[in-house]
């Protein structure tokens, strides 16, 4: 199990790697959600200033 874990030698890289992936893995979909929603408030922002120039 030990040898497992050591990676002949690329331990290091092998779950630096793994590390890294799971990571952005896990930021991705936050960033995501994030932008989505100042998007979405952008978008309704400006159409109420649309509408209030329109009246």
């Amino acid at each position: 199990m030990a040898e497992f874990f050591h990676m002949g030698g690329y331990a290091l890289y092998v779950w630096g790697s793994f590390g890294a992936t799971a990571l952005l893995m896990i930021a991705e979909p936050l960033l995501l959600r994030s932008r989505s929603r100042q998007i979405r408030q952008r978008i309704m922002r400006l159409a109420r200033l649309e509408q209030a120039a329109q009246q």
